[in-house]
């Protein structure tokens, strides 16, 4: 399956998500990438984009309740359920190559 196949036709410019990706793929540091994440993003959308990242972890960990998750990060019991759909079900298995990636690496 290619890179663009999961990208609703019409609804996102394949090319330039892929630009995107090259992109971020250029970054060396986390300092580089909260620099470039900064200039991308607004203040709301880095905020979400962080949300749902400790989010997923959060649900990786298996420790807490939808609930307990939303009560702790502030995020609704919505966007959990959503986090926990796409880290389990869902074809694209992004949260989980990367969070499989980074417990290999410590």
């Amino acid at each position: 399956m290619s890179a663009n196949a999961s990208i609703p036709e019409g609804a996102i410019n394949a090319d330039d998500v892929t630009a995107l990706c090259d992109a971020v793929l250029t970054l060396r540091s986390p300092d580089e990438a909260r620099r470039f994440l900064r200039d991308l993003t607004t203040p709301g959308e880095l905020q979400a984009l962080a949300e749902r990242w400790r989010v997923a972890r959060l649900l990786n960990a298996g420790e807490r309740s939808y609930r307990d998750i939303s009560a702790e990060t502030g995020v609704s019991t919505t966007t959990v359920t959503r986090v926990a759909r796409f880290l389990s079900q869902e074809d694209h298995q992004g949260y989980r190559l990367v969070l499989d990636r980074m417990e290999n690496e410590r």
